[in-house]
This record gives C-alpha cells, sequence and structure tokens, in this order.
C-alpha cells in the first residue's frame, strides 16, 4: 500500500512539476530533445478516444482523433488551422490524469499536461518543449 501510495504521490509531483517548474529548471530540461514518460499510479478512470477539441490560452487551437487501449496508453493525431499536422508520440491516461506529446509537422513538439475536472471536461497546461518558457492553458468543452 505504502509502495502505491508512493508512486502516486510521485506521479502528481512530476505532473504538477511540469506546470510550475522553476526558471532554472525549465533551463535544465530545455535541452533534452526527448520526454521520459511519466510514472504511472493508477488505472484509467475515463477513456478520451474520439474526435474533441484542445481550446488553448493561445488561440491554437487543435482537434484531435485519438485512441485509447486497455492500460490507458493514447496514439493519435491531431490539427490546427488548415495546414498544421502533428501525432501524437507518447501519451496515457492515468487515473483522472491525462499526459501526452503531439510532434507537429512545423517541427515544434507540444507536451500537455492536464486532469478531468468533475465536470467531466479535460484542462491543463502545454508547454512548448523547445521553448519551455512558452505555455498556454488549455481545455476542452466535450465532457468524457
Amino acid at each position: 500500500m505504502r509502495a502505491r501510495l508512493t508512486t502516486a504521490a510521485v506521479s502528481l509531483a512530476v505532473a504538477l512539476g511540469g506546470i510550475t517548474l522553476a526558471p532554472a529548471a525549465q533551463a535544465a530540461t530545455a535541452h533534452r530533445p526527448s520526454v521520459a514518460p511519466l510514472v504511472r499510479a493508477a488505472a484509467a478512470d475515463f477513456n478520451v478516444g474520439g474526435f474533441w477539441t484542445i481550446y488553448q490560452s493561445n488561440s491554437a487551437n487543435a482537434t484531435l482523433s485519438v485512441a485509447q487501449d486497455a492500460q490507458g496508453n493514447l496514439t493519435g493525431t491531431a490539427r490546427t488551422g488548415s495546414s498544421t499536422t502533428g501525432t501524437i508520440e507518447q501519451g496515457f491516461v492515468d487515473g483522472t490524469s491525462i499526459y501526452f506529446v503531439i510532434a507537429w509537422s512545423d517541427g515544434a513538439r507540444g507536451r500537455y499536461i492536464g486532469s478531468r475536472g468533475s465536470d467531466g471536461r479535460l484542462s491543463g497546461v502545454t508547454t512548448d518543449l523547445a521553448h519551455p518558457t512558452s505555455q498556454a492553458t488549455w481545455y476542452t468543452t466535450w465532457t468524457f
């Protein structure tokens, strides 16, 4: 039981850490070309499979087509505007949390960390992995 609580605490701390990294920590991680997957604490409590839209505070809204397997792993594609497309290169749903990275056709990579609210909607923070100080909040109007 203690190991499970520790795993849950580490997963939550890591997920929240992506939101509140100090500038020195952001600079230290900026040179990394890939993102290590987070430790999972529990099975997914919801399924995000299907077509849905992310509304971002920087107006870079994206429409996603997502598949979720029985373990909560995510795959799929994304589109912003009329010509920029992306692929979910890693992602998962764990408990009420969601995490995924989109590799965009323009070379950018965005990390999305969020959770499912009591209203069933997803919300969180996205970070441009090449420019970690470039962040935006995001939400869905679709419920899961």
